[in-house]
């Protein structure tokens, strides 16, 4: 999970370069602004973290017990969580 001061730090530069971005107007508060990109970055973490726990489960349960931080593990995380990933987004 980000700190309170990396999550500020993460919002401030998005809300910078949307700004900048010619394609966008941003209306309202700067601090409300603010706030709803910060809930919006805290939900993606909270998910992208639930479907880690998904793939470290899923390739936990092989029976060939694959070792966490192998080349083998390494493919079939990112193979894996790929594949959830697209899952979540089709939901």
């Amino acid at each position: 999970m980000l700190s309170e001061d990396k999550a500020n730090h993460l919002a401030h530069v998005i809300l910078t370069a949307v700004k900048k971005y010619t394609g966008a107007k941003v209306t309202g508060n700067d601090e409300r602004v603010l706030k709803a990109i910060k809930q919006v970055v805290a939900a993606e973490l909270m998910q992208e973290q639930a479907i880690d726990q998904r793939v470290k489960a899923k390739l936990t349960s092989y029976a060939r017990g694959i070792v966490e931080g192998s080349t083998e593990w390494d493919i079939l995380y990112r193979k894996t969580f790929e594949e959830e990933t697209h899952k979540q987004t089709r939901i």
